[in-house]
């Protein structure tokens, strides 16, 4: 039941059957009354007011007069302050409601679509494990992907490694160097861990090494281009595309032991893939559309035989899709990948969930997609998102400074360890099923801060305050999950009593109207590809539960009937609780 949408189109109707006035349901606002004014919804008259040529209050008066009428079934009463219809809704709608859904496993979401939709995320290099950023990546992918699902799309969830390049060599060189043949097994580190170790020593080694050419007379400029690590990382890469055997071999250990560190992290964050890609199978498709392209002239080839698209006419600039000695660009890549997907999934659109720096070029590549008429282009959707910081500023992988993310998430655990002890509720849980609670405390606080805020904005990260039980946190929304299921373990609910339908109490009454308003958030998050809708309504319906619960017992209510009305209260409160916080990949506790 969506009490907006119903509002709306009664309000649609009566405008046209009163006045013959046709407006979109869409453009009519209605918003939750305020506080202090009596009513459930308001009805904002401005935007009609001067069409209809009504002054504010007679236009309510008429309307509300109209709509109690018309619809006595749904509207309990009206009033009119300043151009603003407040109505009042029924007590028997939201019972009826309440009764009808609570023991529907499924409410608030949508029946199949028939469409398809790709969500590319994480997409890591291998030269280094996952850190803070991939987490905001990861948790956001995986969650578009879910909120998709909801609202009745069948989903691909898909990756690309990026395991090629100059950034894999310096690993591998340094590897070569200083490793004496070490390996994750010999010293006991994870995979991805190790080989990002030697990242940070090849960066260390190279500006040593800079600094000896420049004490030798060499220029900055000169001494960058001349260090040896970086002229062998160089070679090898050549050595790759050439397919040595050698380098071949050492890279596929490498990104091997990689990969079994990725596989941990991302069992651990619960990020899951339909399908990999990986660059080095990739890099060279694109390159029969540049000769399509051309044909097309859709690109155009310069004197020194590099092949650009200008898009000047488009509010960009000109950009280069093939160099002059006939290699691919990276750009040119995605290209290819484009119509692969496409062969392969046949989706109708294409999310890719990639960081707001990178802005330019989603914008060039939807248009290069668009111009080459490539299937399903206009579907191509960029998820720009904000660079997560910290207190102490931005993230440098190749200095070391980088927060890991398994080091984070084992921080977050025991932070979530020591705040649950302090409580001192957890007396009775055996050692296996306290190591459980404290992951999904800690891991569910550390998902729930980073998507609580919207993904386009930059955020600041602070792990004390996201496991706090009392703040606009995961924890908070677990705990209050985890309260109604231990009011549930202790009543039983007669699902054959029908209720009445009269005598709502306010906070009954707030609680139940935010439980109709779930379908609706399902369906704005997908609209906005944004997970912080859901985690905001999760918030505010734990909130809004805690508030009548502390108010109103329900083993002790005032009658049989209001202890039947709020077990159904409570449990469908836990129903949609539980599938929030899951859409966020979050899990929810039955004890705490």
């Amino acid at each position: 039941m969506d009490l907006v949408n119903q509002i709306r189109q009664a309000t649609q109707e009566l405008i046209y059957s009163k006045f013959q006035l046709r407006v979109d349901a869409r453009d009519i606002l209605v918003n939750e009354t305020k506080p202090e004014f009596e009513g459930d919804y308001t009805v904002v008259l401005f935007s009609f007011v001067k069409i209809l040529k009504k002054n504010p209050e007679t236009l309510g008066n008429e309307l509300g007069q109209l709509l109690t009428e018309r619809y006595s079934h749904l509207f309990s009463g009206f009033n009119v302050i300043k151009g603003f219809l407040n109505l009042g809704i029924a007590d028997k709608v939201l019972v009826d409601f309440l009764y009808e859904e609570s023991g529907n496993k499924d409410f608030g979401r949508k029946n199949k679509t028939g469409k398809k939709v790709m969500v590319e995320y994480s997409s890591p290099n291998t030269n280094k494990p996952l850190h803070l950023g991939h987490l905001r990546n990861n948790f956001l992918g995986w969650s578009v992907a879910s909120i998709y699902q909801a609202n009745g799309y069948e989903i691909v969830k898909t990756c690309i490694a990026n395991d090629r390049g100059i950034h894999i060599c310096k690993s591998m060189i340094a590897w070569q160097m200083f490793a004496n043949g070490a390996t994750p097994e010999s010293t006991g580190i994870k995979g991805d861990h190790f080989v990002g170790d030697y990242y940070v020593m090849f960066s260390n080694e190279y500006k040593k090494q800079m600094k000896d050419l420049v004490a030798e007379g060499m220029t900055e400029e000169e001494a960058e281009k001349e260090a040896p690590i970086m002229k062998a990382a160089q070679k090898m890469l050549v050595d790759w595309e050439a397919g040595d055997p050698t380098v071949i071999e050492l890279w596929k250990k490498m990104n091997g032991w990689v990969y079994q560190g990725f596989d941990i992290t991302y069992k651990r964050i619960g990020s899951d893939f339909d399908k990999i890609y990986y660059e080095s199978q990739t890099y060279l498709l694109g390159k029969d559309l540049v000769e399509d392209g051309l044909r097309k002239n859709v690109f155009f080839k310069k004197e020194d035989g590099s092949v650009w698209i200008d898009l000047t006419s488009d509010g960009l600039d000109q950009k280069i899709v093939q160099r002059k000695d006939g290699t691919a660009v990276y750009i040119t890549q995605d290209i290819g990948l484009i119509v692969n997907k496409y062969d392969e999934f046949h989706c109708d659109q294409s999310i890719y969930v990639v960081g707001d720096e990178q802005n330019y070029h989603f914008k060039v590549l939807k248009l290069i997609a668009q111009k080459l008429a490539l299937p399903s282009s206009d579907g191509i959707y960029h998820l720009s998102y904000g660079m997560v910081e910290l207190p102490s500023g931005r993230m440098k992988a190749r200095e070391g400074t980088v927060v890991d993310a398994d080091d984070l998430i084992d921080e977050m655990v025991r932070i979530a360890q020591t705040h649950t002890e302090e409580l001192g509720k957890v007396q009775d849980f055996t050692a296996s099923e306290l190591t459980e609670l404290y992951d999904t405390i800690g891991l569910g606080a550390l998902k729930f801060y980073l998507l609580r805020v919207d993904p386009k904005k930059k955020m600041l990260f602070n792990p004390e305050e996201s496991i706090d039980f009392h703040g606009f946190t995961g924890p908070f929304v677990q705990y209050t999950y985890a309260r109604i299921k231990s009011i549930l373990r202790k009543e039983e609910l007669d699902a054959n009593i029908q209720l009445s339908g009269k005598g709502l109490l306010p906070l009954e009454k707030g609680v139940i109207k935010l439980l109709a308003r779930y379908p609706a958030m399902i369906e704005q998050a997908c609209l906005e590809m944004n997970p912080s809708v859901i985690a905001n309504y999760a918030f505010s319906l734990a909130k809004s539960f805690n508030s009548f619960y502390t108010e109103h017992s329900v083993s002790r209510a005032e009658s049989e009937e209001k202890k039947l009305l709020r077990l159904h209260l409570c449990t469908l409160t836990a129903r949609v609780l539980h599938s929030a916080m899951g859409i966020l990949g979050i899990k929810v506790p039955d004890r705490m």
